[in-house]
């Protein structure tokens, strides 16, 4: 037993699903406000957040992430009761396990022994923390980033705990994220008796062509840090449940992952361009969850490859793949972010878990990007 592993379960236990809390941050605040830790709890609308800082000087570090899981499906479905964490053959086994209480207990024992060892670092050091980082994210970390700018207060440094390792621990850091752009497009034609097509307009049909070329359209071919960008069809709904009626209507969503090779902007003057050129009748509703955001190789990128060479003895590769994090309201701020955390195998899953001994290495990693940046 470690207290990383203890403070882990301690938090895997509260049922903290989105956008609910369940007492997680005054859990950590209760660790940090001893170290000399100035605490800030944020409520807006639903959600909870946490900002801690201590230190009034910069350069400022911060470790950022989240209280809040998804929800855990039929628990009878588990191997062990998802909000009842257990270690079992060498595992800590529960929901949020690796996205990530893990990595929030991780932060606060390094934290904890970096203080102890360096009480006087040259700079700050910040906690950023929400429940709302599963859901629709608009009550979280972006208000929590828009509070910070209000009071001047500037991140230069930000470390995400999201579960960015692949077969082994900090095999992957993510230095950027795609951007994401979803859409929900109604297609209006005229229902009809499916024995009388003339007298009717069927949407499906009309837009099945236009899907084709939006299937096989090339956005572009990535670069050195993005891979190219993908569209992606969620959903198709169309019908009145009756085999002999055309509907009405036809309702797709769709998402883009797109790299800085091009812009949302961009996307949706094309999209737009192919359904006209179909002489589609339709209404289109755009979201934009997110820019693509880079952190090139520098301070924060060399500290997280250094740290992690140190504690586990091997290099990391640089990746930009994966979805989204709250790293994108961040990284417009000018602030260098990083993702950095446990395996991701099973996040979001039934017998969600991570390896006890990969939470203390976490911590020792967490510790030493501290060490290099703020000693």
């Amino acid at each position: 037993m470690t207290d990383t592993l203890d403070l882990a379960r301690e938090l895997i236990a509260a049922r903290s699903v989105t956008p609910e809390d369940a007492g997680c941050q005054l859990t950590l605040s209760n660790r940090l406000a001893p170290l000399g830790f100035e605490l800030h709890p944020l409520r807006f609308g639903e959600v909870s957040n946490l900002w801690a800082r201590r230190g009034t000087s910069g350069p400022l570090f911060v470790f950022a992430g989240h209280t809040d899981v998804v929800p855990s499906g039929p628990e009878e479905a588990w191997t062990h009761p998802p909000f009842s964490p257990t270690v079992a053959d060498g595992m800590l086994w529960g929901r949020g396990a690796a996205d990530m209480k893990g990595s929030l207990a991780a932060m606060i024992t390094a934290t904890e022994r970096f203080l102890a060892a360096h009480p006087e670092p040259k700079g700050s050091i910040g906690f950023l923390i929400t429940s709302d980082e599963e859901g629709p994210a608009v009550d979280g970390t972006v208000r929590v980033v828009q509070w910070l700018e209000e009071r001047h207060e500037k991140i230069d440094w930000c470390l995400v705990g999201e579960p960015t390792s692949s077969d082994r621990l900090g095999d992957t850091i993510k230095n950027g994220r795609r951007g994401s752009l979803g859409a929900t497009l109604v297609v209006h034609g005229k229902q009809g008796h499916v024995a009388y097509p003339h007298l009717a307009d069927n949407p499906i049909h009309a837009f099945a062509p236009a899907l084709v070329e939006l299937v096989a359209t090339e956005w572009d071919r990535g670069n050195e840090h993005f891979p190219p960008t993908t569209f992606q069809v969620s959903n198709i709904n169309a019908g009145t449940g009756a085999t002999n009626v055309i509907p009405g209507e036809l309702t797709v969503q769709f998402n883009f992952r797109f790299s800085t090779e091009v812009t949302d902007a961009q996307l949706r003057e094309t999209v737009e361009a192919l359904l006209g050129r179909h002489g589609l009748d339709y209404t289109l509703d755009w979201q934009l969850s997110g820019q693509p955001f880079l952190t090139p190789e520098g301070e924060l990128v060399d500290a997280a490859r250094a740290a992690v060479r140190e504690v586990c003895g091997y290099d990391t590769a640089l990746s930009t793949s994966g979805g989204t994090s709250d790293g994108r309201f961040i990284a417009p701020t000018g602030a260098q972010v990083i993702e950095l955390g446990p395996l991701n195998a099973t996040i979001h899953q039934v017998d969600e878990r991570v390896a006890v001994g990969d939470l203390e290495l976490l911590s020792r990693v967490y510790e030493a990007v501290l060490v290099k940046l703020l000693v």
